[in-house]
This record gives structure tokens, sequence and C-alpha cells, in this order.
């Protein structure tokens, strides 16, 4: 399977480009099941003019009429015939199409982004194994099998993964799974674990706290014969109303919030109203959430002694450790684990922004090979310097934001046995590239072939590979490459930069002149004149040469920037449930410091009698709540460097987890602690002790 995007699809009087599709074999949809609309069951794609499209595309390309048999034009010189129309694709699927074309079509075309050699592993293979294949013993099979027809052992091996595993567990190291998007789901689950861990502890801490207003309540029902089961019943039960209330209050916030949280993560979620088991699992939650925050406050209101109660025995007390207390420290733990994880995270991005990606990113636009850019290439870069919208133009294989292709199997004098396997990545650059992209020349010079004929033999490297290789002077360097019988010779090196993920190490690369394979140009808009300038009469140029396509282009700076787009919604979602963390806490710690004022109401008055100051007393009600946010500090600081630290290994080029993440981390949570209970504290300072000490 080859998914492709820039074909121009013509029928009737409409014209679409950037559509995605697939070309795949024609077995491709008896293998999957998706389900079509119209056609027959099998063989759709048999015919090499066959194509077969969503009922989105149908709805594009012929509006209301039956879109089987019709006729769609691809690149305005090949006609296929509709076969079949399916239903649009789920929004939960890693399948993204709406067109399926004839693998022969790929090779028909002979545009060189089709390669069937062994050595190739560009393209996607799906196996549909019998139900009683043993697994296993099939992998075993496969093994070796490029080894064996490619004639080297210096190459990969194969294995099978299960389809319904991929889209979460998508990270192979060594040929074995270990996470993928599972880590995230998995993170962000724990994390919601911990917010509802924090909820439940205020809860608790609260229903505890407020003992003394209801025992005589459970005095009275004691005395008058209530058992301490229908106690405790009771109490859970109005947990679980307190928990129904939630739970319908969440589900209204979730309906209105949904689409701006999808817009966030990037996906389409939905409430399956119409799921049974839906229903099932939200009320088994609920239940668990009101027994989780309900069971403690329920056995510790059930069990006051009733004599004790009416003869006033009945107190809080204030032991050094109560699990109130240590319900505190747990909930401002959790808080500050997300705070310091936040910063991490947010420490990372900025530091993969501000690495050197060593070209020019300014005014430096790419257009992919669509119809005619490659034919008339020549024509174009000459127009375009001489209409003075460009200062300098190449094509390559791939914009530079991609990583080239990866080769194995190089060869070069006073290699080691070690770099037998070392995969290198090709890529492939014509005249002016160095130039056009604003790289930096170590030693020698760019390709030219218009200078240097022989340059279609040619290479640069950058210093990674010069590196790799040992070479003291590379100039005149020999590579040899088994897969492509060629012999290539180092004319220049360049300064190391930045292709693929800017999280990455920088890999060996081995430039490639002209005699390549291209699939992009690279245009550097002049900047004497205005980018809109420019970009109109490039525009005008491209309709002459390439008519029957729109000037489709992309900024290298913009698509540099969306390779920070997954980190920046890590960021933002971990800041939103830190910031919810934190609010949650605060709700509780602020609950609690209030009762405890109260509670301490006449030792407060005794205590103005004697001389004390409104600070004195904020001092004394505020330090214990800020010792028990030290001790969460000192708690969660060395958990949190722990999976900080864990979590950013998977990054090849990444910061450290910095001292001063915890200085401020500290800071922060005594500053918010102390905004919290500082109300309280100070209102019952400055009571009237008269009042305070007035007997009831």
């Amino acid at each position: 399977m080859r998914s492709v995007n820039n074909f121009l699809m013509k029928a009737n009087d409409k014209s679409l480009t950037g559509i995605e599709g697939n070309i795949v074999d024609p077995d491709f949809l008896q293998l999957f099941s998706f389900p079509l609309t119209q056609g027959g069951e099998m063989k759709q794609l048999v015919d090499p003019n066959s194509i077969v499209i969503t009922e989105k595309l149908a709805k594009k390309l012929f509006g209301d009429e039956n879109a089987l048999n019709k006729t769609i034009q691809i690149d305005a010189t090949d006609n296929f015939t509709v076969t079949g129309v399916l239903k649009d694709l789920p929004s939960n699927t890693d399948f993204h199409f709406e067109y399926l074309l004839p693998w022969d079509y790929l090779k028909k075309r002979g545009d060189g982004s089709i390669n069937e050699s062994w050595l190739s592993n560009n393209t996607p293979t799906y196996l549909l194994l019998k139900p009683t294949t043993n697994v296993a013993a099939f992998d075993a099979k496969i093994k070796d099998v490029t080894r064996r027809y490619s004639g080297r052992n210096d190459v990969w091996t194969h294995f099978t993964f299960p389809l319904h595993k991929w889209h979460l567990y998508d990270e192979f190291k060594n040929g074995k799974s270990v996470g993928g998007r599972i880590d995230m789901v998995r993170m962000f689950g724990l994390i919601g674990v911990f917010i509802l861990l924090i909820a439940c502890i205020n809860f608790m801490n609260l229903s505890t706290a407020r003992s003394e207003k209801r025992a005589k309540e459970v005095g009275i029902r004691k005395a008058a014969g209530a058992g301490k089961g229908l106690l405790v019943g009771q109490f859970m039960m109005e947990a679980l109303m307190t928990a129904g209330s939630a739970g319908l209050l969440a589900l209204l916030i979730v309906q209105l919030t949904l689409p701006s949280f999808n817009t966030l993560i990037n996906t389409q979620l939905v409430i399956p109203y119409a799921n049974v088991s839906y229903w099932l699992w939200t009320m088994a939650f609920l239940l668990f959430t009101s027994l989780l925050a309900g069971s403690y406050p329920a056995f510790y209101l059930s069990s006051f002694n009733p004599i004790g109660i009416f003869k006033k025995q009945f107190k809080q007390t204030q032991a050094a450790l109560s699990p109130r207390k240590v319900l505190v420290v747990t909930q401002f733990t959790f808080a500050i684990l997300l705070i310091i994880s936040t910063m991490v995270v947010r420490n990372q991005i900025q530091h993969a922004q501000d690495r050197a990606v060593g070209y020019s990113k300014n005014n430096l636009i790419h257009v992919n090979f669509v119809g005619d850019i490659g034919k008339n290439y020549s024509l174009l870069k000459q127009e375009l310097l001489y209409s003075g919208s460009a200062s300098s133009v190449t094509k390559t294989m791939n914009p530079l934001t991609e990583s080239g292709s990866k080769t194995w199997g190089l060869r070069w004098a006073g290699e080691a046995p070690k770099d037998t396997n070392t995969a290198l990545t090709l890529f492939s650059a014509d005249a002016d590239f160095v130039k056009t992209a604003g790289l930096q020349l170590v030693e020698g010079r760019d390709i030219d072939i218009n200078k240097y004929p022989t340059d279609s033999f040619s290479v640069l490297l950058n210093e990674t590979a010069v590196k790799l290789m040992g070479f003291k002077n590379p100039i005149g360097q020999l590579l040899f490459s088994k897969s492509k019988k060629t012999t290539w010779k180092v004319v220049g090196v360049v300064k190391d930069y930045l292709t693929g993920s800017p999280y990455e190490a920088i890999p060996p690369t081995v430039i490639e002149g002209p005699g390549a394979w291209f699939n992009t140009m690279h245009i550097k808009l002049n900047p004497a004149h205005s980018t809109a300038d420019n970009l109109a009469k490039a525009e005008q140029i491209f309709k002459k040469y390439n008519a029957n396509y729109p000037f489709d282009y992309q900024f290298i700076d913009q698509e540099y920037a969306n390779q920070f787009e997954n980190e920046q919604r890590l960021k933002t979602l971990s800041g939103l449930f830190a910031i919810l963390a934190i609010f949650i806490s605060c709700l509780g710690l602020f609950g609690l410091a209030s009762f405890v004022a109260e509670q301490r109401t006449k030792e407060i008055g005794i205590r103005k009698v004697l001389g004390a100051s409104v600070p004195n007393l904020w001092g004394l009600l505020s330090k214990e709540f800020i010792t028990l946010v030290v001790i969460s500090f000192f708690i969660a600081s060395p958990v949190a460097y722990y999976f900080a630290n864990g979590w950013l290994q998977q990054y090849s080029y990444r910061t450290e987890v910095s001292w001063w993440i915890f200085v401020v981390t500290a800071i922060l949570a005594v500053s918010i602690a102390l905004l919290t209970v500082s109300y309280q504290a100070i209102r019952a300072a400055m009571v009237n002790p008269v009042k305070s000490l007035k007997t009831e």
C-alpha cells in the first residue's frame, strides 16, 4: 500500500487536488472489511483503470448523481472508471483515504517512487493469517526472507505485528514493541486517577472535619436504636448522591467543552449515548467513586459513642500524624507532581525550539512535483530567477523538514566491521542546494552538474557522516553502493543540519547528486521584494508550465513549527490537568482552613487578649498547612524526577531535569497554599475577642 495526495482529479467540470488516497493491491478490499454502498463485492480493483471512491469524494465530484461507472481523470492524462463506492471511513481508524487505485498504476507511471527490490522497506505490507496459524512459527519462517533473497546478512529481519495494536503500540526497538501512543494514554489515565483521588480526599477531609456538627445526629440515631450498619448505609448513600450529582454536572460540562477539547487533541471524541455498555461502566465508575470517597467518613462518623457525645467528651484530636493530615499531604503530592511534570515538558519543548537547525528557514518554500513540474523544472527555475521572485532554486528528494531514505551497505575505505550494519540517511539534491537551503560548507564545494558534468556521481557528506567514516581528509574519498552498483566521490562536507524530528540526533547523511530521484522543488524567495509579490509572480510562472494544477506551496518555517504539535499538545494538556489538580486541592485546603479556624476560635480570642497581633495569629494558623505542603514537596520531588527523567530518555536530543524547576515549584506550591489559607486565617485573627470568648 502506498499513500498519495498529489494527484489532480477531474470529473465533469470539477477539479480537486490534495485528496488523500491509497494505491493498493487488488485484494485490498477482500483483506479489509470496508463496506461498499455501490458496486459488487469482489474484484473492484482488478482492472488497472478502475478506481474505488468514498461517499464523501463521490459527493464532491458528482453531487447527488450515481457515481458508479462514471469516469475520473487523474493528472489530466489517465482515465479511471468508478467500480465501487465505499462508506466514509470512521474517525477512529488509522486508514485515511478517499479513493483507492490499483498498484499497477504506480508501475505504469514510472515516476521512480516505486522500488520492489528486497532492500526497499518503504511500502507497508498487510497479511491475513489463518485462525489456526502459529504466529511465532510464522515469524520464524519469514525472519530472514530479505537476507535470503537479497544475498546480504547486513540488512533487517522481519516479524508480524497485530494490526489492532498498531495505533497504540507503534514504537519498536530491536524488533520488539516498547510502547508508543499507549504511553500517553497511560500517563493521562494516571493523571485522571490522581485528580479523582484529590477530589475524593477533599470529600473525606471535609466530611470528617465537620464531624462535630453531625455528632449529635449520630448520637440521637444510635440512642433511638439505629445500628452502625444503618448509619454507614446512610452516609454511603449521601456520598452516592453527591457522586451522582457530580456525574450529571460533569456530563453537561463534557458535552459543552468536547468540541474545544477535540480541537486541542486533534481527534474526534464523542459521547456514545446509545451505547448500553458505556452507561453501565459509567454507573460502575460512579459507584466506585462514592465508595472510595464515602467509606472512610461513613465508618468514622458511625463509630461515635453516643454517651461520650452527650457528655461532650467528643473532641477533635490534634495528633502530629492524623489521617486528615496524611490525606492533605497526599493530594498536594499529586498536585506538585503535575506542576513539575508540566515544567519539564515545557522545558523540553523550548530546548528543541532553540536548537540550531543548520539551514535558513526564512523565505524558503517547497513545492511538490505534480503534473509537469518535474518535466519543466529547468524552465521553471530559469524564469523564477529571471523574474526576481526567487534568489535561488533547487530540487531535492523530500522537503528539508523530512528525513531522506535509510540505506544500508555503503562501503568506504577503512571501514570497521561494526560499520557494516550502520544505517545512513540518503538524500538527493540538485545544483544550488547549499545556496538555497542556506547550509554551511565546511570543506569542498556544492554539487553542480552544469559546471562539473561528472557530478552525477558526486556526493556531499554531513559532519556526522564524516565522523562515522573516520575520514581525516574527506574530499576525494570514494563511497560504494552495492544496491545501486554505483561509486560516488565526495566533493564537499556540510555542517550538520536538522532533518526530521527536532528531538532526534542528526543522522549520518549522504547527499547524492542529479542522478537520483527528485520529488520536491525548493525556492528561496527574493528578500528584496515582498513575500506577496514574490508568490504572485511565482504563481503566474507555475500556471504557465503546469497549467492543470494550482500553485500549492508550503513554507519551511511553518512545517518545522508543526513538528512541535504533539509536545505542545502534551504541554497544554498537562498544564490544564495541573491547574485542575491545584484548584481542587486548594478548595479542600480552603475548607479545612475554615474548619480549623472555627475550632480554634476561643484559642484565638485568648491569644488576642494576651497581646497577640494579627500577623502572629496568621502565622500560627498558616504554619500547620505550610508544613504539610513542604512535606508534600519533599515526597513528590524524587518521584517527579524519576518519571520526568524517564520520559526525557525517549528523545535523543533532550534537556535535563533542571534544579531550578524544583525551586520554582516549591515557591509556587507554598505561595498557592498561603494564598488559600490566608483569607480564613486573617478573617479568624481579626474577629473581636469578646465575640470569640462569649459562652454559648
